[in-house]
């Protein structure tokens, strides 16, 4: 018998990645350039050069003991402390390694620190639509996830809402932005709003608040859209990066968390990260790769290739009826499903051969997720079959 913990895990798993499964049979049924996949957010642009060359340069230059052997748990200190440079050269702050840990992917990292505060019972909030993952990560550690309802005129952060749903249990606050699954850049406006009330709810509970900065997708925004560093706005701000996206990595699981020396107990939560990372079974983060990407901090993929897929996309759905926001990061479309029930929408347009996720995976039904980082040409071959899906439901 497995855990009963992990039975209602198993029939509940990921719909994101059913979909992506859904995806593979189809593909073998009706041919792989007759199937429009949109589930997954996985980067159809290619790592840039720097990538392929730092691993060369890593495996002809470096001891090969230090690059296949353990690190500390943390990272490789020099790994780290070019981490802070570059946030400190990008950012104005003033990390240091001691202040980084190496994750495995930013799921590690949220894995890591969730280990490193929470208790039992505790509260973390998320703001709809939100990564679904989050609930099960939050689980891991026997907390409790609270929602704030989403705000689908412009979908930033339902701050009212918020104000009355933070408690004397509220340990953390995960904020994503750009969002996955909207686009959408939470403005600066928001973050000083967001911030404020944390700082008041801190002195009105006598309590440390987290604020958890998920942002896998900080380097994808367009439009010359600004994406502000939290921990300039809050001093309890933990922030969870991966490389992901930002350099096309994501099998290779390498990431890492910022633990400034302002937060409470700052200390002693490096100290426990630390200690997570090894005893969730990480040990730490994948070693040649920390050292590769040390070496590809400035390296950027071609945002123009998503944001060519963006307008395309937008613009055609925006003519067949649908009703979305023009995203400003990341790569997703947030869609109004044309009927109220997206899982019997998404189930129609899967009789078309489009994948896309159902919005109520994200907790906020009613819509669907349209990952565009695949290829412009899927893109156009998929558009007339959106079209006709529309045309369905004028009927």
């Amino acid at each position: 018998m497995i855990s009963s913990k992990m039975v209602d895990l198993v029939k509940n798993s990921s719909v994101i990645r059913a979909m992506f499964e859904e995806g593979k049979k189809m593909a073998a049924k009706y041919g792989a350039e007759n199937v429009y996949d949109f589930s997954l957010g996985n980067p159809s642009v290619e790592p840039p050069n720097r990538v392929k060359e730092a691993i060369i340069e890593v495996l002809n230059e470096e001891n090969q003991n230090l690059v296949h052997g353990y690190p500390n748990n943390s990272g490789y200190e020099d790994v780290r402390e070019k981490v802070a440079n570059s946030l400190n050269q990008k950012f104005g702050t003033k990390f240091h390694h001691h202040n980084i840990v190496m994750t495995v992917g930013a799921a590690g990292g949220l894995n890591v620190i969730f280990k490193t505060l929470l208790n039992p019972s505790d509260e973390v909030i998320v703001f709809a639509p939100f990564f679904g993952e989050y609930r099960n990560y939050v689980s891991n550690f026997d907390a409790n996830l609270v929602i704030i309802s989403p705000n689908t005129k412009d979908f930033q952060p339902n701050l009212e809402e918020f104000k009355y749903k933070i408690t004397a249990k509220t340990k953390a606050v995960i904020v994503n932005t750009p969002n996955n699954p909207t686009g959408v850049v939470y403005s600066e406006e928001t973050i000083k709003k967001l911030t404020s009330i944390l700082e008041q709810k801190q002195e009105e509970y006598k309590s440390s608040i987290y604020l958890i900065s998920d942002e896998p997708y900080r380097e994808l925004a367009y439009d010359g859209v600004k994406v502000p560093y939290l921990t300039k706005y809050y001093k309890n701000t933990i922030v969870g990066y991966s490389f992901s996206k930002s350099l096309s990595l994501p099998g290779e699981r390498i990431g890492y968390l910022v633990l400034p020396d302002e937060l409470d107990e700052a200390e002693d939560i490096k100290a426990a990260a630390n200690v997570a990372t090894r005893i969730l079974g990480f040990v730490n983060a994948p070693s040649l790769i920390q050292r590769a990407v040390s070496r590809c901090l400035d390296a950027e993929v071609d945002v123009e290739i998503y944001n060519r897929n963006r307008e395309l996309i937008y613009q055609s759905l925006l003519s067949y009826g649908y009703e979305c926001i023009k995203p400003e990061g990341a790569f997703y479309l947030f869609v109004k499903a044309l009927e109220e029930d997206d899982k019997a929408f998404v189930e129609k347009a899967k009789a078309h051969n489009i994948l896309v996720v159902p919005g109520f995976s994200f907790g906020c039904p009613g819509y669907f997720r349209l990952a565009y980082c695949v290829d412009y040409d899927m893109i156009k071959r998929a558009l007339p079959h959106f079209e006709q899906l529309a045309k369905e439901y004028e009927k």
